[in-house]
């Protein structure tokens, strides 16, 4: 005779891809054997998850840049008592897997590298390509670097120094880490850095839900915030 127990409701997750590695690696397999909930995940940049909600979709749980929820909570989507910051993360640089590294310990020295590439990939659409995006404006290189970019839409720029595309990615840290064949190079120098900052909500239609409010302390939690370390994101100190 069969004995199958129901299984809990599916959490739906809208994640931006900064802690997506973290996710993978650590964070969504105990949260499932803790609690028996599964995670229907969807990873995007911010931006895109944003358009994603203006056509209609509603997550139970969002992780996104922290400066996207004032507006989500006016609109009814993100219930906003449950926003909690989650992490942060800066932007970095890789290259092809055995390549010399290039200095980029001043913005001097990073402009020379990026010149100097053969093709420098970044993301149209998330936080880092947009800040990269006006920082190549800002040190007057846009135009020349451009040229030869490899602009993705979405998705990970690490992909392309490992597929030949280009020899310089630039994305957050923990996105170029995603792509274990890149070598990162490190950070982008004081003067050329950015720090997104990551946070974590329900919405309004899953607050009732104990599936989803599981997800979102367990996204906060100890287990969580070590995970989100080793994969090259930073968790603000308490306070």
């Amino acid at each position: 005779m069969s004995t199958n127990k129901p299984h809990p409701h599916p959490v739906h997750l809208f994640s931006a891809l900064a802690v997506k590695k973290a996710l993978d690696d650590v964070i969504l397999t105990a949260f499932t054997e803790r609690t028996g909930t599964t995670v229907e995940g969807v990873y995007d940049p911010t931006n895109v998850l944003l358009r994603r909600i203006e056509e209609g979709a509603r997550p139970e749980v969002m992780v996104g840049v922290t400066g996207s929820f004032p507006a989500l909570c006016e609109a009814g989507v993100i219930d906003e008592a449950s926003v909690r910051d989650l992490a942060r993360v800066g932007v970095g640089l890789a290259v092809p897997p055995g390549a010399e590294p290039p200095a980029i310990d001043t913005v001097d020295a990073l402009v020379t590298a990026l010149r100097s590439a053969r093709s420098v990939a970044y993301s149209r659409t998330g936080a880092s390509g947009v800040h990269f995006a006006g920082l190549l404006e800002r040190l007057g290189i846009a135009d020349e670097v451009n040229e030869r970019a490899t602009v993705v839409e979405k998705g990970f720029t690490a992909l392309a120094v490992t597929d030949g595309r280009a020899d310089l990615a630039v994305q957050q840290m923990s996105e170029l880490m995603f792509v274990p064949e890149a070598r990162v190079v490190g950070p982008l120098p004081d003067g050329a850095q950015h720090l997104t900052e990551l946070s974590v909500a329900l919405g309004t239609a899953a607050v009732g839900r104990a599936g989803a409010r599981a997800l979102h302390a367990f996204l906060t939690g100890e287990e969580a915030q070590d995970a989100y370390r080793n994969a090259g994101l930073e968790v603000p100190p308490a306070g």
